[in-house]
């Protein structure tokens, strides 16, 4: 039996390496390698500015932080921010513990990303930010969306944890907003154990990421800064605190693996648009099923299939088949995220009716893809769904 995994292990001696190397150098906390990696990764999408954190989730939580400690607040408790019904759930978190208030905008099904019909007719005086999903690889139409943005003062945040090295009309997803946010979980395009990025180009905000990520003190910061100038008494600043910050720094052996992985990471991206192909062709007139379509250059995360609604197939039964078949698969992110409980903590209203959301919720999966071949198990799950 073929099994068909949703991920499997990027690391080979390289990356054992990388760790021995931290272990010689006896420096476990971030270090030097850290900020190779970050300058490393700047580099490679094209942003002025790269900070690690220790996971996705963290660079969503420090990133709508920073919103709130410029000098002038580009966000305040209470502001509109527009988000899509279909995320992960730390997309959310983060607007809710900042006291935002959601308002959850359809998808498309083809795309899985906004509806853009709907998200323009969401957009009003009240809203602050659109919080874009690069959702399974695929990057957003940012044409549209600057277009629906326009003059309005509008922020533009990208979750870019699913999505790393996808572009957008010859630009990477991840830096169209003021700030994007990337994760290196074991599943994703590359892994450093645990681990997350913030990318921008806003120097303040680089320097408010820098303070917050480690305690909200000045340690970390350049001398001349932009949260607070450091003095010239370094024993004075060993503890000198000037924001309420975190803890979410990134391990020393979390960068190391990172700067192996990036050098990997345009092999990976190309292997993986080789699967979507080869899936693409497999699938794409399937009598009951509907693919995710690309935008421009997806860096494809998964496969995603929604049952068609003429179709008589039963998700229940196909997920039993393809369990009993050695395929691993998932629901597509969280599904439509409304319906959960944790909502009533939330400020939050709904745009019309998410339908699409609430229609892959029920009839929607994924399978995986990887960094390598997967020829053979594709067949094997076109098989299993033809049976």
């Amino acid at each position: 039996m073929t099994n068909y995994k949703l991920a499997s292990s990027t690391w080979d001696d390289a990356e054992i390496k990388a760790i021995q190397s931290v272990i010689d150098r006896d420096m476990y906390t971030m270090s030097d390698s850290v900020k190779q990696f970050e300058s490393e990764f700047a580099d490679y999408v094209g942003s002025k500015y790269c900070v690690m954190v220790n996971s996705g989730s963290s660079a969503n939580l420090l990133a709508i932080a920073a919103l709130f400690y410029t000098k002038k607040p580009k966000l305040k408790r209470g502001d509109e921010v527009i988000v899509p019904a279909v995320s992960w759930s730390t997309t959310y978190f983060p607007l809710y513990q900042y006291g935002l208030k959601l308002k959850f905008v359809d998808v498309d099904l083809k795309t899985l990303n906004y509806d853009l019909d709907a998200l323009e007719e969401a957009v009003t005086e009240s809203t602050k930010m659109i919080l874009a999903v690069n959702l399974l690889g695929n990057p957003n139409d940012f044409r549209k969306i600057k277009k629906i943005i326009g003059s309005k003062d509008i922020l533009l945040f990208e979750d870019n944890c699913e999505s790393m090295g996808a572009t957008f009309e010859n630009k990477h997803a991840g830096t169209f907003g003021i700030m994007g946010s990337f994760s290196t979980f074991f599943s994703h395009h590359i892994s450093t154990m645990e681990g997350g990025l913030i990318v921008t180009d806003d120097e303040e905000l680089y320097h408010i990421l820098l303070s917050t990520r480690a305690h909200g003190w000045t340690r970390n910061l350049p001398d001349d800064n932009r949260v607070s100038p450091r003095g010239s008494d370094w024993f004075l600043e060993s503890f000198r605190f000037v924001l309420p910050g975190y803890n979410l720094r990134p391990l020393e052996m979390s960068g190391a693996i990172g700067i192996e992985q990036l050098k990997k990471l345009p092999g990976f991206i190309d292997q993986r648009r080789k699967n979507a192909a080869y899936f693409t062709s497999k699938f794409k007139n399937h009598p009951h099923f509907l693919i995710q379509q690309d935008t421009d250059k997806s860096s494809w995360f998964g496969f995603s299939l929604i049952i068609k609604p003429d179709s008589p197939l039963d998700r229940a039964s196909i997920i039993d088949k393809l369990n009993k078949n050695g395929i691993e698969s998932r629901p597509i992110v969280t599904g439509d995220f409304t319906k959960n409980e944790v909502l009533r903590y939330f400020d939050y209203e709904i745009h019309e009716s998410l339908s699409n959301a609430k229609y892959l919720d029920k009839k929607g999966f994924f399978v995986g893809n990887h960094q390598i071949p997967l020829n053979k198990e594709i067949d094997h799950l076109y098989e299993v769904l033809r049976g």
